[in-house]
């Protein structure tokens, strides 16, 4: 495989979208919350029984993100993936962790207990290290997503190939479980246990889209593909179902579970793998650039917009102009936030990390030039 750009997967912007939506619609009518009082089943005519499976939008985004970040890091200088992935995460989320800390402080405190000093921890997205709860619970899957960038950061620091990522998409996994399972937490925590199956299967998928004519080579990729989506089956099934039950208080089905999450997986493939990836459409593409504001932005806020109106017009108004509402505040932080804010912070990580190596190479050469003068 070369390390030639790619052009932009339109189709797989849309499912990214299709993540997002499926998690916020589990927000807003899955899970029980107080936002729509007494009776919410009843008001929403018991659809939570099955927006709950969008839960599963998390599963969605980790096969992606292992697809994508492998395709940004391939052939790229470590600094300059740790730039991207700055620039991509941190600035809309800075504006999500502030937006929704001021939104509880002092809006709707009611909506959930949260301390100034939280909502500071929170902006370094590293409050799971520092012992500090979440603002907004969705920011898990961004801690997640952070521990995968961690690995993936240190496969590029050894040198990415075809050869070494499928080595990892069948090992790393297996791996990280035996930590999980053998008590070493600190290492399954690294090695992101719990869902290194899905990020692996996206590495392996990317994988084979270089490989589309290389008969036997298709073998092993594969392999690590239908591996992986098994142990991820094992692993988010009864752990998903569990918190369904808490959350919603139906009882999912875990037949339905087990094939979501090989949806997940099965919706990347024929994204990346057939004749879908030439779709091109800039609303696709545009619906992209909304998912990820819309994630971090939606659920208070959503709440807060339910809440003010469950108790003055129809469920289905109020769920309206929920939607409505996180769709227009994830636009505004993406052009006013993310467009201009992201190119501006990649290049100051981007100088920052080159600073150090740059000063290693001048002392390095230095000497010489020393040499040089005494005589």
């Amino acid at each position: 495989m070369t390390s030639a750009p790619r052009p932009r997967l339109a189709a797989l912007d849309a499912l990214r979208f299709l993540a997002a939506a499926a998690v916020v619609l589990y927000h807003f009518t899955g899970r029980t919350s107080t936002a729509w009082g007494d009776g919410q089943a009843e008001r929403l005519g018991g659809v939570g029984a099955w927006t709950g499976y969008g839960s599963l939008g998390p599963e969605l985004f980790f096969v992606i993100s292992g697809f994508v970040i492998l395709m940004t890091a391939w052939g790229r200088p470590t600094a300059q993936v740790v730039a991207s992935r700055v620039a991509r995460l941190y600035p809309a989320y800075w504006v999500a962790v502030l937006a929704t800390g001021a939104l509880l402080l002092f809006l709707w405190p009611e909506g959930k207990q949260v301390t100034p000093q939280q909502v500071l921890l929170n902006l370094t997205m590293l409050q799971p290290v520092l012992g500090v709860e979440h603002v907004d619970g969705v920011y898990w899957t961004l801690w997640t997503e952070l521990r995968f960038y961690l690995v993936v950061g240190v496969f590029s620091l050894v040198g990415i190939t075809r050869r070494r990522v499928v080595a990892v998409a069948l090992v790393w996994p297996w791996a990280a479980l035996l930590a999980e399972r053998t008590g070493a937490a600190g290492l399954a925590s690294v090695l992101v246990a719990d869902y290194a199956p899905l990020f692996a299967a996206g590495m392996a998928l990317y994988v084979l889209t270089g490989d589309r004519d290389e008969g036997t080579r298709r073998v092993l990729p594969w392999v690590a593909v239908v591996l992986n989506t098994a142990l991820a089956v094992a692993l988010v099934v009864p752990s998903r179902a569990a918190v369904l039950e808490r959350t919603t208080g139906f009882a999912p089905s875990t037949v339905l579970l087990a094939v979501a999450v090989v949806g997940c997986v099965g919706a990347v493939a024929v994204v990346v793998l057939t004749r879908v990836r030439r779709w091109e459409h800039r609303g696709l593409v545009a619906l992209g650039a909304l998912t990820y504001p819309l994630y971090v932005m939606h659920d208070y806020y959503g709440l807060a917009v339910i809440r003010l109106l469950a108790e003055r017009v129809p469920a289905g108004v109020a769920l309206a102009a929920a939607l409505l509402a996180v769709t227009a505040l994830a636009w505004a932080v993406h052009r006013l936030v993310e467009v201009p804010c992201g190119p501006w912070l990649r290049r100051a990580t981007l100088a920052a990390l080159e600073r150090p190596r740059a000063a290693v190479l001048d002392r390095v050469m230095r000497g010489p030039r020393l040499v040089e003068a005494m005589a």
